[in-house]
């Protein structure tokens, strides 16, 4: 019984967390996925979940890990300010998109991703064009975020897409739902930076 508690307070922890952290660019998803995903996770704390939800998560943390990185090389190479007023919004958003992710994983008794890009994931930077990005500064940053994040959000939101579709875990599939609304629009403000620019 008290694993079940400890369980359930994991769950509601999680989701306070996710929900109150990442109200940037997330407001439906607050709205949507508040007290009822609460109630169910506490309800059946060990929530069904299946191997594409692993994976999904599996994937995404390390995936997330590396826009927060290019995010992060916007504060001090970005010329643009619509450049660097995005790149806070990413890192807002997704930086408690990994700590949630990282929490069902733990309460799935699953393994998080150790070491990097593990697995062949798309839209993923190489280090050369990571080294590239951090070698670059003004205008040639902005273009160049631009282009490798529009890739990068791509590839997050082809990943999102097998996880509404083959996952089984609700919290998992409308965090992937949240995920394609959300880097969608991003992806689209990002083309018309790089017609501007």
């Amino acid at each position: 019984m008290s694993l079940t508690v400890a369980a359930g307070a994991l769950a509601l922890l999680t989701a306070c967390g996710g929900n109150g952290d990442s109200m940037a660019g997330h407001e439906g998803m607050s709205s949507s996925s508040g007290a009822p995903a609460v109630t169910s996770a506490s309800a059946q704390p060990s929530a069904a979940f299946n191997d594409a939800d692993v994976m999904f998560a599996q994937m995404m943390i390390p995936h997330h890990e590396q826009a927060v990185e290019m995010a992060d090389l916007a504060s001090t190479r970005a010329a643009d300010p619509e450049v660097k007023e995005l790149a806070a919004t990413i890192k807002a958003a997704q930086d408690p998109e990994i700590q949630t992710m990282k929490g069902w994983l733990t309460e799935w008794g699953k393994a998080a991703p150790e070491g990097g890009m593990g697995h062949d994931m798309p839209g993923v930077m190489s280090e050369e064009e990571m080294a590239k990005l951090e070698a670059a500064k003004g205008k040639e940053f902005d273009k160049l975020f631009a282009e490798q994040m529009i890739a990068h959000h791509n590839g997050a939101i082809e990943m999102a897409r097998t996880e509404q579709s083959g996952g089984s875990n609700p919290q998992a599939k409308e965090l992937a739902k949240t995920i394609e609304t959300t880097q969608q629009a991003e992806v689209e403000q990002l083309r018309k930076i790089l017609d501007r620019l």
